[in-house]
């Protein structure tokens, strides 16, 4: 079973088609490489990923308008977690990296400086579209090795 976390407060149980055991009946189309539709209890709702973190297993998607951050833990993080160990990569990471090129258009953190998990951190331009690098975890900026107007 899957733990899905939506906006860090509030958690489902998901397991095949079920959240918190109860059977749920949705349709659902993918309509483009990162665009979906889905049709539940006559709603429809249309769903953008607009950004995905494999190590922390963090989602951010835009529902009919609205930005949402999912996260998912499996049994074995689930395990993890109940034995008081912290699997979440975001403790360990070293470095924020692009998830593609780009051109730096805005540096918004300085060496020192204290970030908080979801802070901006750089803004990028890439593919005709703005994308803002967030902290994954709290903590201080040792150094920034970019320049503003490089790729």
């Amino acid at each position: 079973m899957n733990k899905i976390i939506i906006n860090n407060n509030k958690t489902f149980a998901v397991e095949n088609n079920r959240v918190d055991g109860k059977e749920l009946l949705v349709d659902i189309l993918k309509t483009g490489e990162r665009y979906y539709h889905i049709l539940h209890d006559h709603k429809s709702y249309n769903i953008e990923l607009v950004h995905f973190e494999k190590a922390t297993k963090t989602y951010t998607l835009k529902i009919n308008g609205n930005i949402y951050e999912a996260t998912i833990k499996d049994k074995f993080d689930q395990l993890l977690e109940q034995m008081g160990f912290d699997a979440s990569a975001q403790n360990k990471l070293k470095e924020l990296k692009a998830p593609m090129p780009g051109l730096v258009i805005d540096i918004r953190v300085s060496a020192g400086d204290k970030v908080n998990k979801g802070d901006a951190v750089v803004v990028l331009e890439a593919m005709k579209m703005e994308n803002v690098l967030k902290a994954a975890g709290d903590g201080v900026v040792k150094s920034v090795v970019v320049e503003k107007g490089k790729s």
